[in-house]
């Protein structure tokens, strides 16, 4: 009997000894973040319309038909002409798939809309079924989130729900008091979940934007791999104010008011894509806020709707001028402020200018579906079949080439920013006054750069991906013009799978202008000093960097004072 006893004993302290081996085995890895040691119910209810968000299991061994995803994406469906509108490069862009392996993550890019297509083509005939109640439609996408009441939070750590993401400008403040033992506490900013990477292929480094993280080493660092600040912030016990800042090139970190670090974006890590705000470890929190989110106006608000949607495109007659600009799905609000400044002169109201917003879809169904709303009411935006990764951008230079020849026909076809303030007047002016109808490019022409070698660089290429020591003369980012033989070409080349492929899009106008070059084109380099790359000057012709405030500041004073005069701090 007692050697029963024995071995009931033995047995019992190898199952506590397993189980103790499964705990500690991943103390602070993704077992943390699903387990009870933080909250996996969100306190914060934000309005939600019931239909569950869109996810897929990556996995880098599957293998998948390129014939498949074209067909997922480019099946003809069933919309109305006014909704084909917002599709008129669309089906041109089915090569894309040809060019899949030569940009960074474009195949994942093509495989992501493809869900995230079906999900909103779904959503879109739910919609248009559902009964009509009278009653305002909710918004999805809020611009505050907080949460103040600290007795809701708990031992366990607390997750914020960030709807549709981050943009330039958005925040995030944790107030708390480090306490426990050690101080050590964790602050992630997570990426949507369609993003979401198989641990079991050492890739759940990118399941976060940031991670700020603070040790008893006395350090605070900003993500795996960065170097640890020297300077730690924190006081066990003591109120501490930590905030998130969202830039342009990367986030800044500062506590009680205090820059402490910052580091840029990772590839496919993006803010756009963040969709949760993870706390968790030895920290009393008080609140949490996020602030500056992306959100959409609600329609009934707006009082001068019909002068911001778009001039309907006369048939059979050539444009002066077709502007592409880029912009990201949830940059909601810095569309509006081009709707309201710059895309009001007179030749683009009246029709002789056509200016499109190109967007690519976005991982989260709910930033799908206010862009597709946002898109019929304006009639002003063009939706590509990829998710809109940084590395893919040189595909949306393409769909402008496209629609600018053979949706509209242009004279010349311009690449801009929703973040540039472009003077339309003065381009034409340049334009007509340079009066070249062939081979140009006019722009902020750089035309003695080298390629970034420093893979830390968010320009850098490689020796594979260009081998040349230096670029050809090409025009920067935020406002080019080429002419229509030019873009031409572009599509000619894309069309038939001869387009060189290169993620700097700019760069890339560049060598395909150069190879057009070697072929015989005469070639028009217009460099305009006027066109600034970075802030804005006096005399502007285009300003780079201006967020919505400054766009609606820029335009007044061009109406008040009849000159371009930049915005005080």
């Amino acid at each position: 009997m007692k050697r029963w006893y024995g071995g009931v004993v033995v047995a019992s302290l190898f199952a506590l000894l397993v189980l103790r081996y499964g705990l500690m085995n991943d103390p602070i890895g993704e077992a943390t973040l699903t387990t009870p040691f933080l909250n996996t119910t969100n306190p914060l209810e934000w309005v939600h319309d019931g239909t569950p968000e869109t996810q897929i299991s990556d996995n880098s061994s599957l293998v998948f038909s390129s014939d498949i995803l074209v067909s997922s994406l480019f099946t003809r469906k069933n919309f109305s002409s006014e909704e084909n509108r917002t599709l008129q490069t669309w089906n041109h862009l089915e090569h894309l798939i040809g060019h899949a392996k030569v940009l960074p993550n474009a195949i994942e890019a093509i495989k992501e809309a493809g869900v995230a297509w079906n999900s909103l083509v779904t959503s879109v005939e739910e919609q248009r079924h559902a009964p009509v109640n009278g009653s305002s439609r909710q918004k999805q996408c809020p611009y505050f989130l907080n949460k103040m009441n600290a007795t809701e939070f708990g031992d366990g750590g607390y997750n914020l729900q960030i709807p549709c993401g981050l943009i330039q400008g958005s925040s995030v403040t944790i107030i708390g008091i480090p306490n426990g033992l050690l101080g050590n506490f964790r602050i992630d900013l997570t990426v949507d979940e369609l993003d979401q990477c198989n641990p079991m292929v050492g890739r759940n480094d990118s399941r976060f934007l940031a991670r700020i993280y603070s040790g008893s080493g006395g350090s605070l660092a900003a993500h795996e791999g960065s170097k640890p600040t020297r300077y730690f912030p924190f006081k066990q016990g003591y109120l501490a104010v930590t905030t998130l800042r969202v830039g342009a090139e990367g986030i800044q970190v500062t506590v009680d008011g205090k820059h402490t670090t910052s580091f840029s974006y990772r590839e496919t890590l993006e803010p756009w894509l963040v969709s949760e705000v993870r706390i968790s470890g030895d920290l009393k929190l008080i609140s949490v806020l996020a602030g500056g989110l992306p959100t959409s106006e609600d329609l009934e608000h707006i009082v001068d709707l019909e002068s911001l949607r778009a001039a309907p495109l006369l048939l059979h007659k050539p444009l002066d001028l077709f502007i592409g600009v880029f912009s990201t799905a949830n940059n909601f609000k810095r569309r509006m402020a081009l709707r309201r400044t710059w895309m009001q002169y007179s030749s683009v109201r009246s029709g002789a200018v056509a200016v499109r917003f190109f967007v690519g879809l976005h991982k989260n169904q709910v930033v799908n579906k206010e862009l597709w709303n946002e898109a019929q009411t304006y009639g002003d935006t063009q939706l590509m079949p990829f998710v809109d990764y940084y590395g893919l951008i040189t595909w949306k230079t393409v769909a402008i080439c496209i629609f600018g020849t053979q949706v509209v026909s242009a004279k010349y076809v311009m690449k801009t920013d929703d973040d540039a303030f472009v003077r339309v007047d003065e381009v034409l002016l340049s334009l007509n006054r340079i009066n070249v109808a062939r081979g140009l490019l006019y722009g902020l022409i750089n035309s003695d750069s080298r390629p970034h070698r420093n893979p830390d660089s968010k320009w850098y290429i490689s020796s594979e991906e260009y081998p040349e020591e230096t670029y050809p003369p090409w025009a920067h980012g935020p406002g080019y013009v080429v002419s229509r033989d030019i873009a031409k070409m572009v599509y000619e080349k894309y069309k038939h799978g001869i387009l060189k492929m290169f993620k700097l899009e700019d760069v890339a106008m560049g060598i395909w202008i150069a190879e057009m070059k070697k072929s015989g084109l005469d070639v028009r380099y217009e460099k305009e000093e006027k066109i600034h790359n970075e802030g804005c000057k006096d005399g502007y012709i285009i300003a780079h960097y201006q967020g919505p405030r400054e766009m609606l500041c820029l335009w007044q004073k061009l109406q008040e004072q009849k000159r371009a005069v930049c915005c005080g701090e």
